[in-house]
């Protein structure tokens, strides 16, 4: 069996390699930061390639979505895990437009753009389990983060919709909304913005890589065959409904 994970360098995408690659999954991993990829497949026991890709450009997903698949014949599983904040903690009339765009093009068109070029593949084999990673911040919006949450809304509504289009082929399509999880993408982040996001947890703690990890290894698993379209939560409470 073999992964598609984006934004695998570092963070989520990372974690969710080091628990597939235990699962005898092979992984090709994609990203900008190659050196990053590299220093991670060497830290994992199973098959790994990489591919310095950008998800935004559609010509390089192609060309990497078919190298993949030529590396290992075929692909059973997609994880769109890329995504970036942009400028947080700032009100709706303060946003930059194009820093807007520049995170719709990743976090949305990104992961259009994968499951377009992957699809195809999976169509084939009558298989396959995608999923895009989402936020809590899609379903529920998070102020001082309008570019990041609208984005991440428009990926739980393609989840939505794609698992309404191949619901009957053998594949599945999700999104996951974890809350806040600790990753240097929220480390990065200014106090203030984490701490209206955790404050809103029951639990009153981030997520752990460790958690969201194996949520992701049981969605993309055959085990799961029941769900799809669907938006599963990781929010310590927060979401409850």
């Amino acid at each position: 069996m073999t992964a598609i994970i984006t934004g695998a360098a570092s963070g989520l995408g990372a974690a969710i390699a080091k628990k597939l690659s235990q699962k005898d999954i092979n992984l090709a991993l994609f990203d900008k930061e190659t050196e990053k990829l590299s220093a991670l497949c060497r830290q994992l026991t199973g098959n790994c390639k990489i591919f310095k890709t950008d998800v935004t450009n559609e010509s390089e997903v192609k060309k990497n979505v078919a190298g993949a698949i030529e590396q290992f014949g075929s692909v059973q599983i997609l994880i769109n895990s890329a995504g970036i904040t942009g400028a947080t903690n700032i009100k709706s009339h303060e946003v930059n437009a194009g820093d807007l765009q520049s995170v719709f093009n990743v976090n949305f068109t990104g992961s259009f753009l994968m499951s377009k070029h992957v699809l195809p593949f999976m169509l084939i084999n009558h298989y396959g389990r995608i999923l895009h990673i989402a936020s809590i911040a899609g379903k529920e919006g998070n102020a001082g983060m309008l570019a990041y949450s609208a984005s991440k809304a428009a990926v739980i509504a393609m989840a939505k919709v794609q698992g309404k289009e191949y619901a009957g082929t053998g594949i599945t399509v999700n999104a996951l909304a974890p809350a806040v999880i600790q990753t240097p993408l929220v480390d990065a982040m200014p106090e203030t913005q984490v701490k209206y996001m955790t404050d809103k947890i029951p639990m009153r703690r981030c997520g752990t890589l460790e958690e969201l990890a194996n949520m992701v290894a049981f969605i993309v698993s055959p085990e799961s065959s029941f769900t799809t379209g669907f938006t599963f939560d990781l929010s310590g409470g927060r979401a409850v409904y």
